[in-house]
């Protein structure tokens, strides 16, 4: 129980500190915090609760995170080959790009050409330039577009397919990495991710506490 206590706070903590960064998720987080079933459209751990079989919890709740990591937001940055897809509409990215190493763009292309810090509203038109530093895209082992929800709950545990991460380690990163808070604040003609990160990093933690069972 303590262990469980500790992580859940550490991943509240982390949350709330990145929700300063563009919008205002405090309202949100707060919800989520007290107890709330649902936070923009994303169910909390609240919600699973009465769910009394571990893995059945487990799998009911990676499903609510699968409306996050399938969502536009995160699903352009995660191509199994090639380039990135953006829009809601998840078309190829315009201009043509390419991975390149290390998931920063080709050499002379790199992604931070054109992704800088922050986004950046068009000056002419409507719509922005997505930022977040360091853009980059992750390793092609953790592409999962048009994967199924227990596809991508297998893919994210495997540690040959996940950048090497440990459960603990991906409840972090749900909870606190700059690029997954991005989805959330995504910019000017985009439509955020549900929820919040502090939501979604609590679903994480507690996916994990159930035994990480997949749907399915």
């Amino acid at each position: 129980m303590r262990n469980r206590q500790v992580l859940l706070s550490t991943v509240f903590a982390a949350a709330c500190g990145l929700a300063a960064c563009g919008q205002n998720n405090d309202d949100a987080g707060s919800a989520s915090r007290t107890g709330a079933l649902e936070v923009n459209g994303l169910q909390t751990p609240a919600a699973f609760a009465d769910i009394a079989d571990t893995q059945e919890r487990a799998a009911a709740l990676f499903t609510e995170m699968a409306k996050v990591i399938q969502h536009p937001r995160c699903a352009n940055c995660h191509p199994k080959s090639g380039g990135p897809t953006q829009g809601d509409d998840m078309h190829p990215h315009n201009p043509p790009v390419v991975r390149g190493e290390a998931g920063l763009g080709a050499t002379g292309m790199e992604c931070t050409t054109c992704h800088g810090e922050a986004n950046v509203e068009f000056a002419s038109m409507e719509g922005s330039i997505p930022g977040a530093s360091p853009w980059h895209l992750p390793p092609e082992s953790m592409g999962w577009q048009n994967s199924t929800p227990s596809e991508i709950c297998a893919q994210i545990k495997d540690p040959e397919r996940n950048g090497g991460k440990s459960l603990e380690d991906i409840v972090k990163h749900n909870g606190e990495d700059h690029l997954v808070n991005w989805a959330w604040n995504p910019g000017e003609g985009r439509t955020p991710a549900p929820g919040d990160q502090e939501t979604f990093g609590a679903l994480t933690a507690a996916w994990v506490e159930a035994g990480a069972a997949c749907p399915g």
